[in-house]
């Protein structure tokens, strides 16, 4: 996959719109952690930064899980000052995968309804 060339040292790459796949996308939600920040960011609508998540893993697996959903193309992240930035990719999402995101978002919800814990937020 080819992603977007940073212009910048600070800059992340991230792949452009044409180059999302499912396969990709669908591989990143099916981590609890990375559908709890998935959720989180879709329900605040907004860009949150990293140290907004409190994942209880260690600060190398959270790296991990947002370059796995910034690789996908799930989330963008940009550094504004020395936060970093990250803002759920919804538009390029539905308009190449209509409905996916709100089908897992909604089933994560009643997941997390019946089961509380991991994603009970």
């Amino acid at each position: 996959m080819t992603t977007a060339a940073p212009t910048s040292s600070r800059d992340l790459p991230h792949p452009e719109r044409t180059e999302i796949r499912l396969e990709a996308v669908l591989h990143a939600l099916s981590d609890p952690m990375r559908l709890l920040v998935v959720r989180e960011l879709a329900a605040d609508g907004d860009e949150l930064s990293c140290s907004h998540f409190d994942l209880p893993v260690t600060k190398s697996t959270t790296t991990h899980h947002f370059r796995v959903l910034r690789e996908a193309g799930v989330i963008r992240q940009v550094y504004r000052g020395t936060a970093k930035m990250n803002g759920l990719r919804r538009d390029a999402l539905d308009d190449l995968f209509p409905g996916l995101l709100d089908s897992v978002l909604a089933a994560a919800a009643r997941q997390a309804a019946r089961l509380g814990g991991i994603g009970g937020s």
